[in-house]
This record gives structure tokens, sequence and C-alpha cells, in this order.
């Protein structure tokens, strides 16, 4: 059991959110019960999110998707008042880390993705260490790549076949980065893997020579927030659940 407080000031202090220029708060969004003795984390606070973790009897909610993104109605209607209203009435906490968690350099979610692909890094893609560059373990040919990603991800990529033979230098960002795809180019790369597609992201790849993969922005991003929440779970003695609300996005 731990104190709220003290869950996200370790956070805050792991995770520095104050470095990026972000399109939401980062930290404490909803503030529930003092004491936390169950967490559970997840990809995006959606409602079937909040029913799970009522279900397991949880104290407070950690993801990477959250609420109150700049320029989005702020009005309490509809969905988010239904959202806010179960976590208010349940005295549940919804923790939520956006661009801090991409970047982490352990438990971030490209950190986590190039544990599972076996990409090596190298270097930050940009300047707020979003996105990586770095290198596969071996070469390997884009068919190839595309299958071990299906493999490793349980899901087929969309796989724009624009670079050379085979694949050895990649640069990668999680999630709705493929308009990261001009640094990638510009750095050198063979390919660029992210979560999705813009009708222009593949013309950019064909004409800048370079392989793209859109392998899903749940499938790229459904590993910071539970790494996160095993951290805590030890720093913290607190049980810790991941639950996967499906998303083909």
């Amino acid at each position: 059991m731990a104190r709220l407080g003290d869950i996200v000031a370790w956070c805050d202090e792991l995770l520095q959110p104050n470095r990026f220029r972000d399109y939401c708060p980062n930290g404490l969004q909803v503030e529930g019960r003092e004491e936390v003795r169950t967490l559970v984390s997840g990809v995006t606070a959606t409602q079937a999110l909040i029913d799970a973790a009522l279900d397991l009897n949880a104290d407070a909610i950690l993801v990477h998707h959250g609420y109150f993104w700049r320029g989005e109605d702020a009005r309490v209607i509809g969905m988010r008042r239904k959202r806010l209203r179960s976590l208010l009435a349940n005295d549940l906490s919804l923790i939520a880390y956006h661009l801090p968690l991409d970047a982490h350099p352990e438990v971030g979610n490209n950190a986590q993705l190039a544990a599972r692909l076996g990409l090596q890094f190298e270097a930050s893609l940009n300047t707020e260490g979003v996105g990586s560059l770095g290198h596969l373990a071996a070469p390997m040919r884009g068919v190839d790549f595309a299958q071990h990603i299906e493999r490793t991800l349980g899901r087929a990529p969309v796989w724009v076949d624009g670079g050379p033979e085979r694949i050895e230098r990649i640069a990668w960002c999680t999630g709705g980065a493929q308009g990261y795809i001009e640094q990638a180019a510009d750095a050198g790369v063979d390919a660029y893997l992210s979560g999705e597609i813009s009708e222009q992201t593949t013309h950019v790849a064909r004409e800048r020579g370079l392989h793209y993969f859109a392998a899903g922005h749940h499938a790229t991003e459904r590993y910071g927030a539970p790494a996160l929440g095993e951290r805590l779970a030890t720093r913290f003695a607190l049980t810790h659940h991941f639950v996967d609300i499906d998303n083909p996005a």
C-alpha cells in the first residue's frame, strides 16, 4: 500500500514530464482515494478499462492515453461525463503519461518495443528524445521484417516497400508518429517503423527511398504502461494488473 501522492511524485521523478511540450497534462489527472493498494495499467482510459479496474477493485489506473487533450471540447457531457462519473463516484484515480512514457529509455514505449523486436538503440531521432535511431541485430529483407513484426505484435503491419533490399539501419517511434518519417529519411535509415500511416506517408517513403512499417498505434504502445506499472508494484508493494483492451487501430 502507498500514498497516491508518493506514487505520482515517484513517476514524475522517473519520467520528467516537464521536459516535454505535450498535448495533455501528465501525471495525476483525476484524484481518487489517498491510499493505493491495487493498480491497473492500460493503454487508453476508456470506459471498458475503467469498468475492468472496478471489477479488480483497483484504487488507481495508469495509462498512456488519458484525458484533457489540447483543442478538444472541454464540456463534461456524453462519453466524457460517463467516464468521469465512473472515476469520481468510485474514488478511482487516473494517472496518465503521454510523451514522457514514449521517451523513457527503459520503461518507455519505444524502448519496450525495441526490446521485443530486437532493435538496437543508437541515438534519439529528435531533440525531445521521443523517437529512436538504431539498427537491427542482423540485416533483414523487408518481407522478413514485416513477418517478424506480425509474429511479435500479433498483427500484420502495413508495409510500404520503398527501401533497399536489406534493412540494417532503422528509426522508430510508436503511435501516431508517421510525421517523423522525413526526419528518419534525413538520418539515412533504411526503414522507419511507427504505429499509424497517412496518405502522404506512402509517397515520402517511396520518394525518399526507405521502407515504412505501420504496425498499429495500440499495438506499438501497449508495453510502456505495464512496464511502469510493474516498477510501481515493486517499489510500493502494490498489486498490479495490466488490462489490454483490444484496438485494431
